[in-house]
């Protein structure tokens, strides 16, 4: 990042560039307010093919409709229109002999390729989609494990302007047609099934169901991850079945690189559809590279020689950011299985001190769950190379910060990220030239224009608000899948505040010009007029010894006036073999009363044996939301844990008046 800003002053003209070594702050405001000296100079810099310096002396324009803040189109903003490049070409740059995947799993197993032997399979695959007359305007899904077959898949289907789109094989049948039904791929890329805590998944039946039901898959490859082969017979019954091995072999690989609009679609992404069915937001090609090449190099300072690592699954957006670092050279170390199993709790620290990973990204729970198993990876395995912690997926605690520094490595860089599969990045992340206060995400990331707004949406000063952006940003989806109108994404995101994005985050600016997040804006609890966000309760009830988690919603309750109100109900779960006691329940509401407000305390704590989560690991406060007032939670395959909810519904404690 100071090698950039340096370099930027000595390329760049203008009054209004910062000093290169002016405050961040400086720096963020100028890229926010002069997208056309920014966003080009970022492509330059992080090295995107081809470089747009060439067109735009040749009268070329950075953003055209710059001051319409609304979904991208004839009346909205256009990146780097005429600019032209493909996403295979920039994350397959390299071709030499060095790693570039190394893949691990939970049974043990290991598989490295080199940065040649991928550009080679992606060929191969892109050869083999033109080949079954597959190219821009289809759609080629995957259906996989994280493994390299995954990321050579999309990488064949991007070299050919064809749209990628993914579902872990944790996902049932409904949920993947929730997904895969709306979008109709020509091409299913499946695996015949998985490992995850031991158990062993076949998911032949699973695809013969999808591929049934969806007429308009024609051809079906079939990665043998379970044993490494395939059983005569096993792939009966499934339209247009191919063995992964035999349809690479009998390709001809592509040769060259087409190269597509700015905005031509790359990926189609899905909302979680715990409120009905997921949206199916387009990204595009310009868009997501340009972002994911800044947040990699610039906010977490990586490049050739370094190894990436994120727990993800195929079905979330860090998937695919951690394939994106590729375009810098870096090495991305996979993982499929279970993040912790009872004989092995730290294999993934492990792993990371094996692999030599340097930047290890994981979830806020994770880092809560090593803690609850009293682990000091610094201690216990060799993390010498380790040099950065990023952690998202839910607010990360002030003692899970602690954690990280006593327990990982006190010198290590922890940067708490923030964003979504909305945009396929971040609006908050890490900065390696700012420090890290405890329980704070650093800093917005560079040409995001964030701020907080309050109900009347105006920004507020002090105190929480809805997160929003002001100014368009190239990884703005370029639209929904289907929405022909874009009343859809219209609606989603500039609803609330017209000409602003409303992301939906409940947030607080911090005096050292960071962030916090304290949940969802939809999940923000009101009691008494006090907006309280869920996050804050948790960070102090799961402090509390023997709590593991907990989920805290609005209850809607009738006094004995015959009026209606609200209250506030905690549901925790407990270490194993705990039970919820009147110490325990007067233990946690001492801890929020002393170090919150009295608002914050619950009215009633009740002990329930597992949290509803989505399928990308996020507590889903709305389906426990409708579940205790016993009305139907819509679409139950948008959960990892849908009989969870189980032990939500008619709960004695929950039948009382306010």
């Amino acid at each position: 990042m100071a090698r950039f800003f340096a370099w930027v002053r000595e390329r760049v003209s203008g009054a209004d560039v910062p000093a290169a070594d002016a405050p961040f702050d400086s720096w963020h405001r100028w890229s926010c307010e002069r997208p056309a000296q920014f966003w080009p100079a970022a492509w330059e810099f992080c090295g995107v093919t081809p470089t747009p310096w060439a067109s735009m002396e040749r009268g070329g324009t950075v953003l055209v409709r710059g001051d319409q803040m609304r979904p991208p189109g004839p009346d909205g903003p256009e990146w780097f229109p005429g600019a032209e490049l493909n996403f295979a070409e920039n994350l397959l740059r390299r071709r030499d002999g060095a790693v570039a995947i190394v893949a691990r799993s939970e049974g043990g197993a290991r598989r490295e390729l080199t940065f040649a032997e991928l550009a080679h399979a992606a060929s191969c695959v892109a050869g083999a989609l033109r080949a079954a007359g597959v190219g821009p305007g289809d759609c080629v899904a995957g259906y996989l494990p994280n493994v390299p077959e995954a990321v050579v898949a999309m990488l064949g289907a991007a070299w050919i302007g064809a749209a990628w789109t993914s579902c872990s094989p944790d996902f049932g049948v409904l949920g993947v047609l929730d997904r895969l039904g709306q979008v109709r791929p020509r091409v299913l890329v499946c695996a015949d099934g998985y490992r995850y805590a031991g158990k062993e998944v076949n998911s032949l039946g699973r695809v013969r169901e999808v591929v049934s039901a969806i007429g308009a898959i024609e051809l079906t490859v079939v990665v043998p991850f379970l044993h490494g082969r395939l059983d005569d017979g096993a792939l009966d019954g499934i339209r247009g079945a191919r063995r992964w091995d035999d349809w690479i072999a009998a390709a001809e690989p592509a040769a060259g690189f087409a190269r597509f609009p700015f905005s031509h679609p790359l990926y189609v992404m899905y909302s979680s559809g715990t409120t009905g069915l997921p949206k199916c937001m387009v990204h595009g090609a310009g868009g997501t590279l340009l972002q994911h090449v800044k947040e990699h190099q610039l906010h977490c300072d990586l490049g050739p020689g370094d190894r990436l690592f994120y727990f993800t699954t195929c079905g979330w957006m860090m998937w695919n950011w951690l394939v994106s670092s590729l375009a810098s050279g870096v090495t991305i170390v996979l993982y499929d299985g279970a993040p912790m199993r009872p004989a092995d709790p730290g294999g993934l620290w492990r792993m990371a001190a094996e692999e030599g990973v340097t930047v290890f990204g994981t979830s806020a729970r994770f880092i809560s769950a090593c803690a609850a198993a009293d682990l000091s990876p610094g201690r216990d395995y060799d993390l010498g190379a380790l040099r950065a912690v990023l952690s998202t997926g839910s607010p990360l605690s002030p003692a899970g910060f602690d954690y990280v520094a006593q327990r990982v490595g006190s010198r290590v860089h922890l940067a708490s990220i923030s964003g979504g599969t909305d945009i396929v990045s971040c609006f908050m992340l890490g900065n390696p030239l700012m420090p890290v206060w405890r329980g704070e995400i650093q800093c917005a990331g560079l040409g995001m224009a964030v701020d907080v707004f309050g109900p009347d949406g105006k920004p507020v000063a002090t105190g929480p608000g809805e997160l929003v952006c002001t100014r368009p940003f190239p990884a703005m989806p370029v639209a929904f899948w289907g929405d022909t109108s874009g009343a859809k994404y219209l609606d989603a995101y500039f609803a609330r505040f017209p000409g602003v994005w409303r992301h939906g985050d409940w947030v607080e600016r911090t005096a050292h010009g960071g962030f916090v997040v304290h949940g969802r804006s939809d999940a923000t609890l009101n009691p008494g007029g006090v907006r309280i966000g869920t996050a804050e309760i948790y960070r102090e009830v799961e402090q509390v010894k023997g709590v593991a988690e907990s989920a805290a919603v609005e209850q809607e309750v009738s006094d004995h006036h015959g009026g209606t109100g609200t209250r506030i109900v905690l549901f925790v779960r407990l270490e194993p073999r705990l039970e919820l006691d009147d110490a325990l329940r007067g233990a946690i509401r001492e801890r929020l009363r002393a170090n919150l407000s009295p608002h914050h305390v619950p009215k009633v704590i009740v002990q329930v044996q597992d949290i509803p989560r989505t399928l990308s690991g996020k507590v889903t406060e709305l389906a426990i939301r409708e579940a205790i007032h016993g009305r139907p939670v819509k679409n139950l395959d948008a959960l990892a844990n849908p009989e969870s909810l189980e032990g939500f519904r008619n709960r004695p404690e929950l039948h009382v008046s306010a």
